[in-house]
Parts: C-alpha cells; structure tokens; sequence
C-alpha cells in the first residue's frame, strides 16, 4: 500500500508538470488507476481498512469514483484526443 501512494504522489507531480509528455503521463496515470481497481474492490470485499477509508460506504464511494479519475486522467491531459485521432487514423482491419 505504500509504494501504490508513493507511486501516486510521483503521479500526481507529473500532471501537475508542464511537459511535452503530458499524454503519456495521462496515459500512465489512467493506467494505474485501471490497475488498482481490483485492489480497491478486494478491499471493500475484505473489509480492510486503509488511507481513512473504514467503512464499506467509503471504499464503495471511492470504487465508483474510480472510473472518474481515469476519465479525468485522460481528458485534463488530452489523451483522450490524442487516442480518438490515433484510433480514426489507423486503417479498419477488415476494410483496410
């Protein structure tokens, strides 16, 4: 649980950062945020307490707002845009 915060506050200076791999760091921040999910649900399904969150009304809160946090990665940082035109410039499988 301590590296994930540490790994969280490197994140969150990152984005705060204003850089030419602002996407790429959007990117990593939404990726992280996907790869905790399953820790957050065994937490709420364990009951563990952990970063304040002692009951199973505020880890259930914290696990809907998860996919917020993804969406907000990729939107404040314009990854979002930048993989709708990567997606609508490669050539579609079947019609090439």
């Amino acid at each position: 649980m301590l590296l994930s915060g540490i790994v969280e506050i490197l994140i969150g200076m990152a984005l705060l950062a204003p850089t030419k791999y602002r996407v790429i760091v959007g990117l990593i921040a939404a990726a992280f945020f996907v790869a905790i999910f399953p820790g957050n649900i065994a937490q709420l399904v364990e009951g563990t307490d952990a970063f304040g969150l002692d009951s199973d009304i505020s880890r259930s809160v914290r696990l809907v707002f998860q996919p917020v946090l993804v969406a907000w990665a990729l939107w404040s940082t314009g990854s979002w845009t930048a993989l709708r035109a990567f997606s609508i410039s490669q050539p579609d499988e079947a019609g090439g």
